[in-house]
């Protein structure tokens, strides 16, 4: 029982990690190497404003957010847009994007680096000890598995079910078509990713309750939520959510069971075992 939970409690943080890719990726058609930088940008602001100010992390969220959204904005429009208009396929998108988006990440670590130092950090926050059938857990890994089902329900809930979540699906499906039907889908795109944005840095927030980060460390979340991402499908949320405990399931069965040395190995084969058999991953849809 006690790996089953502290599996789950895993893949909520891998779920908060790769949501915001899924977004900018699935749904505005940037493959972003920079987004592990904007969830460690989100941690060290959460880890600035509680040491220097001792605001909460969960209410840093609600300043962290915003302005992560606004950044992604810019970022998209500065940066990305001219990539999209010129693009003459979605294979060329993919590259340029990948191109540019590698080349921010090395900016982003710079900037970090210059403001906040090259030091690991790590603070204590809800750091008590929680009892669940007779296990004890951290408090704050529970708040972070809490909130990772809140914000990919309500992510759901609102793609699967508002006008603006199905004007999102559609630029993600069919850009041309969507234009077609009165779609801005330059402007969707980009509200697409700087939600995505927004999403990672309040992931951030919360998993730095209990990780230790540095400015280097974002190329591990964003590999980490690349492979979520494509083993769930690209585009749809349950495939992201059900790969991300999958995954932090997997990863504490063998941390516990065989050896702890081996949990990456046994990520990637589960990576290659889903491709293998579900090209489009577990929830996407197959290439025609």
């Amino acid at each position: 029982m006690d790996v089953i939970v502290t599996g789950l409690l895993l893949g909520g943080a891998y779920a908060l990690i790769a949501m915001g890719l899924n977004l900018q990726y699935g749904m505005a058609r940037i493959m972003n190497l920079a987004n592990g930088e904007m969830l460690v940008a989100g941690g060290f602001v959460a880890f600035w404003l509680w040491t220097g100010s001792q605001i909460s992390p969960l209410l840093s969220v609600f300043l962290v957010a915003p302005v992560a959204f606004v950044v992604n904005w810019l970022i998209y429009m500065v940066f990305l847009r001219p990539l999209v208009k010129r693009a003459k396929s979605r294979g060329q998108l993919e590259v340029d994007a990948i191109l540019t988006t590698f080349g921010l990440s090395f900016v982003a670590v710079g900037l970090m680096l210059a403001v906040f130092g090259g030091d690991y950090f790590s603070y204590s926050y809800l750091s008590t000890p929680v009892h669940i059938l007779g296990d004890t857990y951290g408090a704050n890994r529970l708040t972070a598995f809490v909130a990772a089902v809140l914000i990919c329900g309500t992510l759901w809930l609102w793609l699967a079910r508002s006008r603006a979540g199905m004007t999102i699906r559609a630029i993600s499906v069919a850009p041309e078509s969507a234009r077609l039907v009165g779609i801005d889908v330059g402007r969707t795109a980009a509200l697409a990713f700087a939600l995505g944005g927004a999403v990672t840095a309040t992931g951030g927030t919360l998993i730095s309750t209990f990780l230790t980060l540095d400015a280097s460390t974002g190329v591990i979340f964003t590999l980490k939520a690349l492979v979520i991402v494509i083993m769930g499908g690209v585009g749809d949320v349950r495939g992201t959510i059900v790969a991300a405990l999958l995954l932090g399931l997997l990863e504490t069965f063998v941390a516990r069971v065989i050896d702890p040395g081996l949990t990456l190995a046994a990520a990637y084969l589960l990576f290659v075992v889903i491709l293998l058999f579900r090209p489009q991953g577990l929830f996407g849809r197959p290439t025609t």
